[in-house]
């Protein structure tokens, strides 16, 4: 018997743990362009890219918010309800 989820279909929480990736290395990215200056000498960035760092803690939140939905989507796929 052939399961009635097809593979390349998109569960609930995929689209957020994708949107979470990118935001999550976005951040990374400004952490390492705003670390850099500190160890090559030269002048720091402005503020305002410290606050770009912080886009890596937000990227694990919204993430971890498509993993929660798709736990429990499964859950209640899992119980029959829909």
């Amino acid at each position: 018997m052939r399961d009635k989820t097809q593979t390349n279909s998109a569960g609930p929480g995929d689209g957020l743990i994708r949107a979470g990736a990118i935001v999550f290395f976005i951040g990374a990215l400004a952490t390492l362009v705003t670390v850099a200056p500190l160890f090559l000498g030269a002048t720091p960035f402005p503020t305002y890219m410290f606050g770009l760092s912080m886009l890596m803690g937000v990227g694990f939140l919204i993430a971890g918010a498509g993993v929660l939905r798709s736990v429990a989507a499964g859950r209640r796929q899992a119980r029959g309800e829909r």
